[in-house]
């Protein structure tokens, strides 16, 4: 009973100043001062610019503009805090220099409001690089309060669904979100260098194909058809190798009807290329340089810290074949295994759990997951894997039972996944019908047969090498975040009632 009585009286003090917010407004507005009405301000300076280049700047006259995040009045004089993009700064504030009236509305003011500021750069007695305001301006009234220190804001439910509060209050989620933009530019940036073209390809489609995941179904009201989320950029970006685009590459959301983890959401970023007349091997070497470039573009450094370990992304990758790495950490060598009948029995024996309709192939994947994935600290390249897992992948010519395909890991993550793209339509036409077996025998996830990609491919594809990052799980590791809702602006979250 006494937790509900503070509740309310919580509740009833909350609903006070929320309406105190208010008839601050209404004072202001009637007095002709709606803060609203500004349509613009000339900012010239931000807080970090006016802190890294002080010398420069001292006893200069500055234009900032910013979020009010604390504020300490003191008769005539006072001070307050102002947040904008890359920080913050202290803000002086004296009755003698802006004016009485300013000044007594000035102090008025609430925490939350957004607030332009003119004056002139100096430090206090204490050191403390501020500006001094000549002239004080209320851009916009904060109606809501924000949470007291917040203290990182440790309710995650609230954080993700109020992102816009927690990128208030919490600067190192703001600058996650710098990173990431910077990220994705510096991809760019070299993909670019690298000859290739980014387009954009149809998020609603016939088809979903090009990964193994079940995709979200919608209705084209105008077309009176059913159609699917893309679940992969692939088949269409290898539509435009066969079309002559030689290097082409696409970063886009993609969507899969899967569940929430620490590493999935429902919604994500893809970044997928191709580039005709190279392989796999050429993939590794991309995808090793461009790591690395990306970290020292955005870091300033290749070796970077997640969580308790340091990932040094500025030595040679490893290198290592499934079969190898199964060997190495089941002491199981699955070149000595016939048959999927005996794979199955060794499976019964190490406690691996199978589906009926796995073949030899998919049992070794299963080892591989099992046993072998959460060793994969430093960066490792996991390579040949078994054609049953690999639908859209060109056979090894010596080994034809595996594929050239490889994924890389780190921190025991899958970062990517690359192929030697299959330019073979005959057996490409097979591999579908396999997948379409399974999906009659209830695999949810399995492709379909894409006619039209058929179709291209049967023009003729080039050699081409294939691979597909997920942008999300990149920006976890060089933000050392250990969720990908950290990463994403706005989450996928559950609907409150």
């Amino acid at each position: 009973m006494a937790e509900t009585q503070n509740t309310n009286v919580q509740e009833q003090d909350l609903n006070e100043l929320l309406q105190v917010r208010r008839e601050k407004l209404s004072a202001l507005q009637e007095a002709g001062k709606d803060p609203f009405r500004h349509t613009k301000y000339n900012v010239t300076h931000h807080s970090m610019d006016i802190k890294e280049n002080y010398e420069a700047l001292e006893g200069k006259t500055v234009s900032i503009a910013g979020r009010v995040m604390s504020k300490r009045i003191m008769g005539k004089a006072s001070f307050c805090n102002v947040q904008d993009l890359p920080g913050n700064i202290q803000i002086y504030v004296a009755r003698d220099c802006i004016g009485e009236e300013s000044y007594a509305d000035f102090k008025k003011y609430d925490v939350g409001d957004i607030v332009g500021i003119e004056g002139e750069v100096f430090k206090t007695k204490t050191g403390e690089i501020s500006v001094h305001a000549s002239n004080v301006v209320l851009l916009s009234k904060s109606l809501q309060i924000l949470p007291e220190k917040f203290h990182g804001l440790t309710n995650t439910d609230i954080r993700y669904r109020q992102r816009y509060t927690d990128l208030i209050m919490n600067q190192d989620v703001k600058d996650t979100f710098v990173k990431r933009s910077k990220i994705i530019s510096a991809i760019r940036r070299y993909l670019g260098d690298e000859g290739f073209l980014e387009v954009e390809t149809p998020m609603l489609v016939a088809n979903a194909g090009g990964a193994a995941a079940r995709p979200f179904e919608t209705h084209y009201n105008v077309l009176d058809e059913d159609v699917k989320l893309r679940i992969s950029l692939e088949l269409y970006l290898k539509r435009l190798i066969v079309g002559g685009l030689e290097r082409v590459y696409e970063i886009g959301r993609v969507f899969r009807n899967e569940g929430l983890d620490t590493r999935h959401n429902p919604e994500f970023t893809l970044m997928e290329l191709y580039q005709a007349y190279t392989d796999y091997y050429g993939m590794m070497d991309l995808t090793e340089n461009m790591f690395r470039y990306v970290a020292q573009e955005v870091c300033g450094t290749t070796l970077i810290p997640y969580a308790e370990e340091m990932i040094d992304l500025g030595k040679p990758f490893a290198r290592l074949t499934m079969v190898d790495a199964v060997k190495q950490y089941a002491g199981v060598d699955f070149d000595q295994i016939p048959d999927t009948a005996a794979a199955k029995k060794i499976a019964d024996e190490k406690g691996v759990h199978y589906e009926a309709r796995h073949q030899k192939g998919d049992i070794l994947n299963l080892f591989f997951e099992e046993f072998v994935e959460e060793h994969l600290i430093q960066p490792t390249f996991l390579m040949d894997h078994p054609v049953e897992v690999s639908p859209l992948t060109k056979r090894k010519p010596d080994k034809p039972e595996y594929v050239e395909r490889f994924e890389l890991f780190i921190y025991g993550r899958e970062m990517c996944n690359a192929y030697s793209e299959l330019n073979d339509p005959i057996d490409q036409r097979e591999r579908f019908k396999a997948q379409e077996a399974a999906l009659a025998a209830g695999d949810e996830e399995a492709n379909t047969t894409d006619e039209d990609f058929m179709n291209a491919l049967e023009i003729g594809m080039p050699p081409t090498g294939g691979i597909g990052y997920g942008i999300d799980r990149l920006v976890m590791l060089l933000t050392n975040s250990p969720a990908i809702r950290d990463v994403l602006l706005f989450p996928t979250m559950r609907s409150i009632d």
